[in-house]
């Protein structure tokens, strides 16, 4: 199965930055959310984005503007008829994914495949609400997708191999490696990473360092190319909250209980970066750690 039109539910830093990487490849790409001004957010960071690329000398002027006219909003589900592929990229939450796709499914061409760039959540799960769960897979990119060089591929019990091989061959196309996984909570990478992430909360709020003394120990230390704590800001707090809940549900094991440092900033809107304040503040424009 051809890729050569995809769309894109939620226009934040991980649709805009599916929806950026797509274009470049030579896919349109349709791009909507709850709101036209969310849409049109979305559309701005991407043309920031292309910028920037071309300031660097890494992407020729001639390509961003190709990749820009590539990009449509969509302001309904509608839009995405004659779409090969729709991904959704929401909040994770499993109430709003579930109910995003019970709604596209009426608008979609009968062999249309459905996605979720969820990073946690079960696709078998997602994939029951749809009337093609043979045609749902899990394409998860990393944040900041055009820099990030793996995407995890994940099957649910349904998925064909058809769509897993069209899957596939559209991240190759996008000059990305793909790896698999199994349909287990929050699958290879957030399974290792945000429980180590979580742990550097703990040491945090059990007294054993500050967030300077932890973040520069991880980057000296283990060679890390950022500390947890500002990796932890850099991915949002309420994002790393919700998947160490999913972990400690799915699994039903302690060392997943997220830290209750973490819960407390979430609680206070204290996400990171997207809010100017967690485990550092940046509302100076230098951050300054908050503990």
């Amino acid at each position: 199965m051809n890729i050569e039109k995809v769309g894109i539910v939620g226009a934040g830093q991980m649709g805009a930055g599916i929806a950026q990487v797509c274009a470049l490849a030579g896919i349109d790409v349709l791009l909507n959310d709850v709101s036209d001004d969310k849409i049109q957010k979305g559309l701005a960071w991407i043309a920031g984005a292309l910028a920037k690329l071309v300031e660097k000398t890494q992407l020729e002027e001639s390509a961003s503007t190709e990749a820009l006219a590539r990009i449509k909003p969509a302001l309904d589900f509608k839009a995405f008829s004659d779409c090969d592929l729709v991904i959704e990229a929401a909040s994770e939450n499993e109430d709003v994914k579930r109910k995003i796709f019970a709604a596209i499914c009426p608008s979609l061409k009968p062999e249309a495949m459905l996605a979720s760039n969820t990073s946690s959540i079960s696709i078998t799960r997602l994939a029951s609400v749809t009337d093609r769960p043979e045609r749902f897979i899990g394409i998860h990119f990393m944040n900041p997708v055009y820099k990030m060089q793996l995407v995890e591929l994940i099957r649910g019990i349904a998925t064909e191999d058809v769509t897993f091989e069209a899957a596939k061959g559209l991240i190759v196309r996008l000059n990305k490696v793909a790896t698999v996984s199994e349909d287990f909570p929050a699958f290879i990478v957030n399974r290792i990473l945000l429980p180590m992430i979580n742990e550097a909360i703990y040491t945090l709020y059990e007294g054993v360092g500050s967030v300077e003394s932890i973040d520069t120990a991880m980057r000296l230390g283990a060679n890390h190319p950022m500390g947890p704590l500002q990796l932890a800001d850099f991915i949002g707090l309420d994002t790393l909250l919700s998947v160490m809940q999913v972990l400690h549900e799915g699994l039903a094991d302690s060392k997943y209980r997220p830290c209750p440092l973490l819960v407390k900033y979430v609680e206070a809107g204290w996400l990171g970066r997207k809010t100017q304040r967690g485990f550092y503040d940046y509302r100076s424009g230098t951050p300054v750690p908050t503990r």
